[in-house]
């Protein structure tokens, strides 16, 4: 039987935790994580139909692209930046959130979520490059996925941001 889209992410949407997404920034402008985390399933569910892939592997990227950034914490917060000044050198560079989400997210999703092998690799590999290379087709799918959402979100904030500077400095 093929599952939609809803069927398979029911259970994560309607958790509190991932609601709370709902309320976290997200690359700038008008986006949440909670809309850019549902984006991001919706596209990698969309790849993985084109490419024809099982109907438990659909399901498998998908909610692995639900989770991938389900990381738990305001990196953005004076808390985030201090914790990570008690670091130094390297450690502090791979204590960076671009570099250690996928691999937060990932245990905290399977804490919740139970993932299986291929979703935990794809969710800790899908900032790639800057996390390790994707050696399944999950990962790839994921780590495209969110490239892709990812750059429309960003030209959408360039945009947004674009417009108050206008109205600010130029329409006055």
């Amino acid at each position: 039987m093929v599952e939609t889209f809803d069927q398979m992410t029911e259970d994560i949407v309607s958790h509190p935790l991932f609601q709370q997404l709902r309320t976290c920034d997200h690359h700038g402008g008008e986006n949440s994580l909670y809309i850019h985390s549902v984006d991001t399933a919706k596209c990698a569910y969309r790849l993985a139909r084109y490419f024809h892939l099982r109907e438990e592997r659909v399901r498998a990227v998908t909610r692995a692209a639900l989770l991938h950034d389900f990381f738990g914490y305001d990196w953005h917060s004076e808390e985030y930046k201090q914790r990570l000044r008690g670091y130094r050198g390297w450690q502090r560079f791979v204590r960076m959130h671009a570099f250690a989400h996928g691999a937060r997210a990932a245990r905290r999703a399977h804490g919740l979520f139970h993932l299986d092998q291929r979703q935990y690799a794809a969710i800790v590999s899908h900032m790639f490059p800057l996390a390790p290379f994707p050696r399944n087709s999950e990962a790839w799918i994921l780590t495209l996925a969110d490239k892709i959402v990812a750059s429309k979100e960003m030209s959408a904030a360039l945009g947004y941001h674009m417009r108050r500077w206008y109205r600010r400095e130029v329409a006055q």
